[in-house]
């Protein structure tokens, strides 16, 4: 046999939550040549998103995608993701030697012992990567980091699934998963928060495109901050002006922003003391107008 044609064995995946990461992610498994035989989906927008990514694919019943699948693609909000596990179990229940994925930062292989109970091979596959829903998306894979968390005979598949799929993978510990996963959600999540709230305010004294000031500042403040750590921390607190951060304090209450800039400041005095860029009295000063 020529060596060179042999190439790995396909997959027949099922895919379990049709959302924004579980289709972009089947996609990828898709184009490398594991065929997605059936999903499950239950809200019209679902449906409506794998006849559209996933056009060949049958919408199926939960146990008719488990029993047809030789890799189960879960991927459903981090609440449900016990239950569902548990009552697949429970039900058609999982083959030995079947693969098991699923997608969620919070969890790593605690929530798939019905299913390893059962023989399954199961794998926590998280890319740190935010997706919309657009045609986008699956670009969003290329050389993105996924955080692995499997047993350690099973690393190798576990990681080889995740080239395949176009990323990453990077090993991560199961204790280590949820504040993982809280790192990554305070990064992304709260930054969205923080940049509604200062285009409201902006929109309220009456600037009409606030992202003509904030795009350039913020992707510039976050090029630092990947790139320099807290050497490229700036603005007032940075230089110990305690008398702007004062006045801001002012401009702030009554306003919804006040207590999200205020416990931000907070954290950051300490972030700019432990870096050396402000002294003792700079940051006690500055705690005092932030905290009154």
């Amino acid at each position: 046999m020529d060596s060179a044609r042999v190439t790995p064995p396909r997959l027949r995946v099922g895919l379990v939550g049709a959302g924004r990461v579980g289709i972009p992610l089947a996609r990828a498994l898709q184009i490398a040549q594991h065929p997605i035989v059936s999903a499950h989906a239950t809200s019209a927008a679902s449906v409506a998103r794998v006849h559209h990514w996933l056009p060949a694919t049958d919408i199926s019943s939960i146990e008719d995608v488990v029993a047809s699948s030789d890799l189960v693609l879960i991927s459903i909000p981090d609440d449900e993701l016990a239950t569902v596990i548990s009552g697949i179990a429970k039900t058609v229940g999982f083959r030995s030697g079947q693969f098991v994925i699923h997608t969620s930062g919070r969890y790593g292989l605690g929530v798939f012992e019905p299913a390893m109970s059962q023989g399954a091979i199961c794998m926590a596959l998280h890319p740190a990567m935010t997706f919309t829903g657009s045609a986008t998306d699956h670009d969003r894979l290329r050389a993105c980091p996924f955080a692995v968390t499997t047993r350690e005979e099973w690393r190798y598949a576990a990681e080889a699934l995740v080239l395949e799929m176009g990323g990453t993978p990077v090993w991560l510990e199961d204790q280590h998963r949820i504040k993982y996963h809280a790192a990554l959600a305070h990064a992304s999540n709260h930054l969205n928060t923080l940049l509604a709230e200062s285009i409201a305010l902006l929109n309220a004294i009456g600037i009409d495109e606030p992202n003509v000031f904030l795009e350039p500042l913020v992707q510039a403040a976050i090029e630092n901050a990947l790139g320099l750590g807290v050497a490229g921390l700036t603005g007032p607190i940075s230089r110990g002006d305690v008398e702007t951060v004062r006045h801001h304090m002012d401009a702030l209450v009554g306003t919804s922003m006040f207590e999200t800039y205020q416990q931000l400041a907070l954290a950051t005095v300490e972030s700019a003391l432990s870096g050396h860029r402000i002294s003792s009295q700079q940051a006690e000063d500055l705690r005092r107008v932030i905290s009154r």
